[in-house]
């Protein structure tokens, strides 16, 4: 059960950066959407790109949550002592 929570830990984890990650460089960068999709939702107006930002921070801040959670869940059930990372 162990090795399935450590899994989902590290997908939270990787998906809540990859989020955190794009939501700064929309947030910097906002035409990078039409630069790589070429599609203009918003017709330069930004409030797409905005979209974008308050839902990737979302998203980001939630899966962090769910991988402290697991982490606390990991932790707990191994021994006093023994770092999760290390195995």
């Amino acid at each position: 059960m162990t090795g399935r929570l450590h899994l989902r830990f590290l997908l939270e984890a990787g998906f809540g950066v990859g989020a955190a990650a794009l939501g700064v460089l929309t947030f910097f960068w906002r035409d990078w959407i039409e630069a790589i999709f070429g599609v203009d939702p918003d017709h330069h107006s930004g409030s797409f790109e905005w979209l974008i930002v308050a839902g990737l921070l979302i998203i980001a801040v939630s899966l962090g949550g769910l991988a402290r959670a697991d982490w606390r869940r990991i932790a707990a059930a191994r021994p006093r002592g023994v770092d999760p990372i290390s195995e």
